[in-house]
């Protein structure tokens, strides 16, 4: 019996032992198992924030490139930095692999310069203004009719956000010059300066020397008020109105301050007779060219940088109008035009958009007829 037991026992132990042995085996399966629980657990999460970051671009590798973005205007200035805003951005948005490169007025030629840059793909992106492309897109000269848009900023920009008849009808136009706008902003109201006297009535520019952009039909909008009009580019407007080889521009607030343009003029008139209205734009086939999710970053972007620059421009025109007002070492008289003298120039300014209608668009006027028809409905 002893012996029975003692084997029996021998054996339970055995069969304990080695059924010990599974189950230790077993559990060490669980445990892996929960670990690689955890390990999905932790994948999972990954997952997750990996999905989060490829809202922004986060798990996208860009291959590196840096973009030319030219300007109009130098360093400080509107213009300017909305590029530096934007490649900021950009270079964000894509993990640092795409550099926009700024460059200010003058860094790669005049105006004119810079658009035939972008047309030619030297550059790939600019912001320009219509007036500096009225040679080329005749439809575009439209933002040279004077008191078209309402005279409130904030509707304004409303308008050139959403306009069918800007950013459908009229980029294609400029489509066809290899150029693709992708927003219109505005820079601020437009105003003018003179010496000798303000510029308060149409018979105010008779025979006056009138600085303007390269537009025909900026210069026809002068020339119906008596004036003599003269295309220039803004890097010799400084020394042209000290020298009176011209006697008056017109320009936004921040620009004439910035500019020192009022050191040189004796009268600042709060005209508000038009918008200087910029144009963020692409080289069309390079933009064509990137892949889609690059074309995505770019266009949303573009269109979260509509109410930044809104917001920098009112800025920069405040600013500088009190920089203006308070220089006591260059006065300015300030003028600011009564209902009647704007109701007076508004009518004179109504003869060219028919001339703008029968002489300058290619398309029977058809994009400011709808223009006009939008701007009533934000205004009515």
């Amino acid at each position: 019996m002893i012996i029975f037991n003692k084997k029996s026992f021998i054996l339970a132990l055995m069969i304990f032992l080695t059924l010990g042995l599974l189950a230790a085996c077993g559990g060490g399966d669980d445990t892996s198992s929960e670990g690689d629980g955890s390990g999905d657990t932790e994948e999972s999460s990954d997952s997750e924030g990996s999905s989060d970051s490829g809202s922004d671009s986060g798990d996208t590798e860009f291959e590196e490139d840096t973009w030319r973005f030219v300007t109009e205007e130098v360093e400080g200035q509107v213009q300017y930095v909305y590029a530096e805003e934007f490649g900021k951005r950009i270079s964000e948005k894509t993990n640092g692999a795409i550099t926009v490169e700024p460059y200010e007025f003058g860094g790669l030629g005049s105006e004119t310069d810079q658009v035939d840059q972008l047309m030619q793909g030297t550059v790939e992106m600019a912001v320009m203004s219509p007036g500096f492309t009225g040679n080329m897109v005749d439809e575009g000269q439209l933002f040279a009719l004077q008191f078209l848009f309402p005279t409130d900023q904030a509707t304004t920009q409303e308008i050139l956000n959403n306009s069918e008849a800007l950013n459908t009808d009229l980029r294609e136009q400029y489509e066809e010059h290899s150029i693709t706008p992708l927003a219109y902003w505005s820079e601020g109201a437009m105003q003018w300066t003179s010496n000798d006297h303000p510029l308060k009535t149409p018979e105010d520019f008779e025979n006056f020397q009138m600085r303007v952009q390269t537009s025909p039909l900026i210069m026809e909008s002068y020339e119906q008020y008596g004036a003599n009009p003269q295309e220039m580019s803004w890097g010799e407007l400084y020394t042209a109105l000290d020298r009176g080889t011209v006697e008056g521009q017109e320009n936004p607030i921040f620009f004439i301050g910035d500019a020192s343009f009022h050191e040189v003029q004796d009268y600042l008139t709060m005209s508000n007779h038009n918008n200087y209205v910029a144009m963020t734009t692409v080289n069309t086939e390079w933009f064509n060219g990137l892949d889609e999710e690059l074309q995505t970053i770019v266009e949303e972007t573009v269109t979260e940088m509509q109410d930044w620059v809104f917001e920098e421009q009112k800025a920069q025109n405040e600013e500088y109008l009190e920089v203006i007002k308070n220089d006591e070492e260059n006065p300015t008289d300030v003028v600011e035009l009564t209902d009647e003298e704007v109701a007076t120039f508004r009518e004179e300014a109504k003869e060219v958009r028919e001339f703008y209608r029968n002489e300058v668009s290619t398309v029977d006027g058809a994009i400011l007829d709808k223009l006009e028809e939008e701007i009533a409905e934000y205004t009515e």
